[in-house]
Protein backbone atom coordinates (compact mmCIF):
# COMPACT_ATOMS: atom_id res chain seq x y z
CA UNK A 1 0.00 0.00 0.00
CA UNK A 2 1.23 3.47 -0.82
CA UNK A 3 0.57 6.90 0.63
CA UNK A 4 1.00 10.40 -0.75
CA UNK A 5 3.44 11.68 1.85
CA UNK A 6 5.87 8.82 1.25
CA UNK A 7 5.76 9.26 -2.52
CA UNK A 8 6.36 12.99 -2.21
CA UNK A 9 9.16 12.51 0.28
CA UNK A 10 10.93 10.07 -2.07
CA UNK A 11 10.36 12.45 -5.00
CA UNK A 12 11.98 15.33 -3.10
CA UNK A 13 15.04 13.20 -2.37
CA UNK A 14 15.30 12.18 -6.02
CA UNK A 15 14.89 15.80 -7.13
CA UNK A 16 17.65 16.91 -4.79
CA UNK A 17 20.00 14.22 -6.12
CA UNK A 18 19.25 14.94 -9.79
CA UNK A 19 18.17 18.57 -9.66
CA UNK A 20 19.46 20.24 -12.84
CA UNK A 21 18.94 17.19 -15.01
CA UNK A 22 15.41 16.78 -13.63
CA UNK A 23 14.63 20.44 -14.35
CA UNK A 24 15.81 20.12 -17.96
CA UNK A 25 13.95 16.84 -18.62
CA UNK A 26 10.87 18.23 -16.88
CA UNK A 27 10.95 21.25 -19.17
CA UNK A 28 11.15 18.98 -22.23
CA UNK A 29 8.32 16.78 -20.97
CA UNK A 30 6.13 19.78 -20.21
CA UNK A 31 6.61 21.04 -23.75
CA UNK A 32 5.68 17.62 -25.17
CA UNK A 33 2.58 17.28 -23.01
CA UNK A 34 1.57 20.89 -23.62
CA UNK A 35 2.00 21.21 -27.34
CA UNK A 36 3.52 18.15 -28.92
CA UNK A 37 0.67 15.72 -28.35
CA UNK A 38 -2.17 17.88 -29.70
CA UNK A 39 -3.13 18.29 -33.35
CA UNK A 40 -2.55 21.62 -35.01
CA UNK A 41 -5.68 23.67 -35.42
CA UNK A 42 -6.37 26.46 -37.87
CA UNK A 43 -9.42 28.67 -38.19
CA UNK A 44 -10.59 31.03 -40.91
CA UNK A 45 -12.96 33.95 -40.73
CA UNK A 46 -14.80 35.58 -43.57
CA UNK A 47 -17.20 38.50 -43.93
CA UNK A 48 -20.77 38.05 -45.16
CA UNK A 49 -20.78 41.47 -46.86
CA UNK A 50 -21.49 41.08 -50.55
CA UNK A 51 -22.00 37.31 -50.15
CA UNK A 52 -24.40 37.20 -53.07
CA UNK A 53 -21.66 38.53 -55.37
CA UNK A 54 -19.24 35.69 -54.55
CA UNK A 55 -18.77 33.03 -57.22
CA UNK A 56 -19.99 29.66 -55.81
CA UNK A 57 -17.13 27.87 -57.56
CA UNK A 58 -14.66 30.15 -55.79
CA UNK A 59 -16.35 29.46 -52.43
CA UNK A 60 -16.11 25.69 -52.87
CA UNK A 61 -12.52 26.01 -54.07
CA UNK A 62 -11.53 28.01 -50.99
CA UNK A 63 -13.35 25.57 -48.69
CA UNK A 64 -11.58 22.68 -50.40
CA UNK A 65 -8.19 24.32 -49.92
CA UNK A 66 -8.91 25.00 -46.24
CA UNK A 67 -10.07 21.41 -45.62
CA UNK A 68 -7.02 20.04 -47.44
CA UNK A 69 -4.71 22.26 -45.36
CA UNK A 70 -6.38 21.10 -42.12
CA UNK A 71 -6.10 17.46 -43.21
CA UNK A 72 -2.41 17.83 -44.06
CA UNK A 73 -1.77 19.57 -40.73
CA UNK A 74 -3.52 16.73 -38.88
CA UNK A 75 -1.52 14.08 -40.71
CA UNK A 76 1.75 15.89 -39.99
CA UNK A 77 0.76 16.28 -36.32
CA UNK A 78 -0.07 12.56 -36.03
CA UNK A 79 3.23 11.54 -37.65
CA UNK A 80 5.17 13.88 -35.35
CA UNK A 81 3.37 12.39 -32.34
CA UNK A 82 4.09 8.80 -33.36
CA UNK A 83 7.70 9.20 -34.44
CA UNK A 84 8.97 12.06 -32.26
CA UNK A 85 6.83 13.32 -29.37
CA UNK A 86 5.60 9.98 -28.01
CA UNK A 87 9.00 8.19 -28.00
CA UNK A 88 10.49 11.32 -26.45
CA UNK A 89 7.80 11.33 -23.74
CA UNK A 90 8.57 7.71 -22.91
CA UNK A 91 12.27 8.57 -22.79
CA UNK A 92 11.59 11.40 -20.34
CA UNK A 93 9.60 9.03 -18.13
CA UNK A 94 12.51 6.58 -18.36
CA UNK A 95 14.72 9.29 -16.88
CA UNK A 96 12.34 9.95 -13.98
CA UNK A 97 12.00 6.21 -13.33
CA UNK A 98 15.79 5.84 -13.18
CA UNK A 99 16.06 8.67 -10.65
CA UNK A 100 14.78 6.11 -8.16
CA UNK A 101 17.84 3.95 -8.81
CA UNK A 102 20.31 6.83 -8.79
CA UNK A 103 21.54 6.20 -12.34
CA UNK A 104 19.42 8.68 -14.31
CA UNK A 105 21.20 10.28 -17.26
CA UNK A 106 20.12 12.84 -19.82
CA UNK A 107 20.71 10.18 -22.47
CA UNK A 108 17.67 8.34 -21.10
CA UNK A 109 15.39 10.69 -23.01
CA UNK A 110 16.56 9.00 -26.24
CA UNK A 111 15.51 5.58 -24.92
CA UNK A 112 12.29 5.52 -26.93
CA UNK A 113 14.18 6.08 -30.18
CA UNK A 114 16.56 3.20 -29.48
CA UNK A 115 13.90 0.63 -28.63
CA UNK A 116 11.34 0.34 -31.41
CA UNK A 117 10.31 3.96 -31.46
CA UNK A 118 7.51 3.45 -34.03
CA UNK A 119 6.03 0.66 -31.89
CA UNK A 120 6.19 2.81 -28.75
CA UNK A 121 4.89 5.83 -30.63
CA UNK A 122 1.87 3.96 -31.98
CA UNK A 123 0.86 2.57 -28.57
CA UNK A 124 1.15 6.02 -27.04
CA UNK A 125 -0.83 7.49 -29.94
CA UNK A 126 -3.62 4.96 -29.38
CA UNK A 127 -3.59 5.81 -25.67
CA UNK A 128 -4.17 9.46 -26.51
CA UNK A 129 -6.74 8.62 -29.16
CA UNK A 130 -8.82 6.37 -26.90
CA UNK A 131 -8.67 8.88 -24.06
CA UNK A 132 -9.70 11.69 -26.39
CA UNK A 133 -12.65 9.71 -27.76
CA UNK A 134 -13.86 8.96 -24.24
CA UNK A 135 -13.53 12.64 -23.38
CA UNK A 136 -15.66 13.60 -26.38
CA UNK A 137 -18.37 11.12 -25.46
CA UNK A 138 -18.41 11.44 -21.68
CA UNK A 139 -16.19 13.81 -19.70
CA UNK A 140 -16.16 11.92 -16.39
CA UNK A 141 -15.56 8.46 -17.93
CA UNK A 142 -12.88 10.10 -20.05
CA UNK A 143 -11.06 11.29 -16.94
CA UNK A 144 -11.39 7.80 -15.45
CA UNK A 145 -9.90 6.30 -18.62
CA UNK A 146 -7.01 8.76 -18.54
CA UNK A 147 -6.08 7.41 -15.10
CA UNK A 148 -6.66 3.84 -16.22
CA UNK A 149 -4.07 4.37 -18.97
CA UNK A 150 -1.76 6.42 -16.74
CA UNK A 151 0.95 3.77 -16.36
CA UNK A 152 1.38 3.00 -20.08
CA UNK A 153 4.35 5.36 -20.73
CA UNK A 154 6.11 4.05 -17.61
CA UNK A 155 5.54 0.44 -18.63
CA UNK A 156 6.90 1.11 -22.11
CA UNK A 157 9.90 2.88 -20.58
CA UNK A 158 10.88 -0.38 -18.90
CA UNK A 159 9.30 -2.90 -21.27
CA UNK A 160 9.33 -1.47 -24.82
CA UNK A 161 8.60 -4.92 -26.23
CA UNK A 162 5.10 -4.90 -24.74
CA UNK A 163 2.24 -5.23 -27.19
CA UNK A 164 -0.63 -2.76 -27.16
CA UNK A 165 -2.88 -5.31 -25.46
CA UNK A 166 -0.30 -6.04 -22.78
CA UNK A 167 0.44 -2.38 -22.05
CA UNK A 168 -3.22 -1.42 -21.75
CA UNK A 169 -4.13 -4.48 -19.68
CA UNK A 170 -1.16 -4.08 -17.34
CA UNK A 171 -1.88 -0.39 -16.77
CA UNK A 172 -5.53 -1.16 -16.15
CA UNK A 173 -4.64 -3.76 -13.53
CA UNK A 174 -2.08 -1.52 -11.85
CA UNK A 175 -4.59 1.32 -11.57
CA UNK A 176 -7.45 -0.89 -10.43
CA UNK A 177 -8.47 0.52 -7.06
CA UNK A 178 -5.88 3.30 -7.34
CA UNK A 179 -7.47 5.73 -9.79
CA UNK A 180 -9.19 7.86 -7.16
CA UNK A 181 -6.10 7.99 -4.95
CA UNK A 182 -3.99 8.96 -7.98
CA UNK A 183 -6.50 11.71 -8.78
CA UNK A 184 -6.27 13.00 -5.19
CA UNK A 185 -2.47 12.84 -5.49
CA UNK A 186 -2.62 15.13 -8.50
CA UNK A 187 -5.02 17.47 -6.70
CA UNK A 188 -2.57 17.76 -3.82
CA UNK A 189 -0.26 19.75 -6.11
CA UNK A 190 -2.80 22.50 -6.78
CA UNK A 191 -1.27 24.78 -4.14
CA UNK A 192 2.20 24.39 -5.62
CA UNK A 193 0.84 24.94 -9.13
CA UNK A 194 -0.94 28.15 -8.15
CA UNK A 195 2.19 29.38 -6.41
CA UNK A 196 4.15 28.59 -9.57
CA UNK A 197 1.70 30.61 -11.66
CA UNK A 198 2.10 33.54 -9.28
CA UNK A 199 5.85 33.47 -9.97
CA UNK A 200 5.15 33.72 -13.73
CA UNK A 201 6.04 30.07 -14.22
CA UNK A 202 9.54 30.30 -12.75
CA UNK A 203 8.74 28.07 -9.78
CA UNK A 204 6.90 25.66 -12.08
CA UNK A 205 9.98 25.13 -14.22
CA UNK A 206 12.57 25.00 -11.46
CA UNK A 207 10.66 23.00 -8.85
CA UNK A 208 6.98 22.14 -9.21
CA UNK A 209 6.91 20.29 -12.53
CA UNK A 210 9.96 18.05 -11.92
CA UNK A 211 8.60 17.42 -8.41
CA UNK A 212 5.27 16.28 -9.88
CA UNK A 213 6.89 14.08 -12.54
CA UNK A 214 9.13 12.41 -9.96
CA UNK A 215 6.16 11.81 -7.66
CA UNK A 216 4.26 10.10 -10.47
CA UNK A 217 7.31 7.97 -11.19
CA UNK A 218 7.35 7.04 -7.51
CA UNK A 219 3.70 6.04 -7.86
CA UNK A 220 4.68 3.76 -10.74
CA UNK A 221 7.35 2.10 -8.60
CA UNK A 222 4.88 1.60 -5.75
CA UNK A 223 2.21 0.08 -8.00
CA UNK A 224 4.74 -2.04 -9.88
CA UNK A 225 5.97 -3.63 -6.67
CA UNK A 226 2.41 -4.44 -5.57
CA UNK A 227 1.16 -5.64 -8.94
CA UNK A 228 0.95 -9.16 -10.34
CA UNK A 229 1.69 -9.46 -14.08
CA UNK A 230 -1.30 -9.94 -16.36
CA UNK A 231 -1.45 -13.37 -17.95
CA UNK A 232 -1.98 -13.57 -21.74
Amino acid sequence: MWNRSELKSNAKLALKANYWKAVLVGLILSFILGSGSTAAQNSARSSTDGLTDIDPVMVFTVIGIILAAVFVAMVISILLSIFIWNPLEVGCQKFFINCKYGNAELGDIAYGFKNGYAHIGMIMFLRGLFTGLWMLLFIIPGIVKSYEYMMIPYLLAEHPEMTRQEAFAESKQMMDGNKWDAFVLDLSFIGWTLLGVCTFGILLVFYVEPYIYLTRAELYHALKNNNKPVEF
